[in-house]
């Protein structure tokens, strides 16, 4: 058992904290002080954040703390003007292709545990196919492809399924298992392009608390995930915290000092953050830390402004009405029309349970027209194969 939770848990052996990985800054990090470095900023640090160019973690703790919630709308005015300068007025659109919901995890917040009893279901070439199909239809040159956490669907699945999608789209991405540095390499040379390793939480005693067994259960291996896809040279590389696992503000800056570790290290890749917020599925929690719309806000406006070269991601998890509102504040993409069940696109009355519950439902037009009304364009193609190998 785990500080007394359930005889549920059942956990792999641990993976040491690596030395000049990022699983020894967190092993050395002590997370109350981490805690406290929001909470005791003042109005002050917050000025002082706001008035420079660089800013550093320090500063980006100023910027989500209560202390900064008067300075709102001057954090969203200077997001807006950044990205505009550093990207233009156009938003990308992309959509998650779910190519297998089996799973040998236990975690608490999502509808794929292994315990749920629900429809399991795995593509296979043929199925995968009319996905991909169904996806172009809708005009989408950029995928990500998602699936459980299994050793039925791992690297000879990735090996014979990547070959097939990836002829279709000019950008590939995978947030799967975390492997190891020569299997991302390996799937680098048949079409990858970026990955997505969201570390959930930062804090090891929830992290365990809330992946009760199966190998994401193995924290410093999750951990030092995004490290060994650097080694690997993959283009980009994507980071994210589900928002309500632990407190949000001492999450995000530990994914901040993440950031900065990986930049320092693997500078030739691209890097990406995203917002989940805990989403009703079969079987889920109640948040732990409630973060508001407000407060998301405040957050994005942050990261922002803590970094202008990061892509940062919006996913149909959000409501219509903050997706709406939220196009000019500082994304560079957005998902639409999602479907996170495998084959959800070709066969919308299939049972597969979804990962999620999904907030905004519209179709890829609309979400179009909701993006041109805020005065941004839409871009299917923001990166071009022959790149991937300068």
């Amino acid at each position: 058992m785990i500080d007394g939770t359930s005889n549920k848990i059942r956990l792999l052996e641990q993976s040491p904290a690596l030395e000049g990985q990022f699983s020894h800054f967190v092993e050395s990090t002590d997370w109350q002080a981490v805690t406290q470095s929001h909470q005791e900023k003042t109005e002050q640090d917050v000025l002082r954040a706001l008035s420079k160019d660089k800013l550093d973690v320090d500063d980006f703790a100023a910027l989500i703390s209560p202390a900064a919630e008067p300075y709102l709308l001057e954090m969203v005015a200077k997001s807006e003007r950044l990205t505009l300068q550093r990207f233009g007025n156009t938003l990308s659109l992309f959509a998650p292709l779910y190519l297998s919901n089996t799973c040998a995890n236990e975690c608490t917040y999502c509808g794929f545990s292994m315990s749920n009893a629900i429809k399991r279901l795995t593509l296979n070439e043929t199925q995968v196919g009319k996905e991909v199909a169904a996806i172009k239809s809708k005009g989408f040159d950029h995928i990500l492809l998602v699936t459980g956490e299994t050793n039925k669907v791992s690297m000879p699945y990735f090996e014979r399924m990547i070959p097939l999608i990836k002829p279709h789209f000019s950008q590939l991405s995978m947030e799967v298992q975390p492997l190891d540095a020569s299997e991302y390499k390996q799937l680098q040379g048949i079409g990858l392009d970026g990955v997505l390793v969201y570390q959930e939480t930062y804090r090891r005693k929830t992290y365990l608390e809330h992946h009760l067994r199966g190998n994401k259960s193995n924290f410093n291996y999750r951990l030092d995930a995004p490290d060994r896809i650097g080694q690997a040279g993959i283009h980009k590389i994507g980071l994210g915290v589900l928002l309500g696992l632990e407190d949000w503000r001492t999450d995000s800056v530990m994914m901040a000092h993440h950031l900065r570790h990986l930049q320092k290290r693997y500078w030739r890749s691209r890097f990406s953050v995203a917002f989940p917020r805990i989403r009703p599925c079969e079987g889920g929690i109640v948040p732990k830390s409630i973060i508001s719309d407000r407060q998301l806000v405040q957050l994005i406006a942050a990261w922002r402004l803590f970094d202008r070269d990061l892509e940062m991601s919006l996913s149909t998890r959000e409501s219509p009405e903050f997706r709406h509102h939220a196009v000019r504040m500082g994304f560079t993409t957005m998902s639409a029309e999602s479907k996170t069940q495998p084959g959800g696109y070709a066969d919308d009355s299939q049972e597969a349970l979804e990962q999620f519950e999904i907030s905004d439902e519209r179709p890829v037009a609309e979400i179009m027209a909701m993006i041109r009304e805020q005065g941004r364009e839409v871009v299917w193609k923001d990166w071009d194969p022959a790149l991937s190998h300068v």
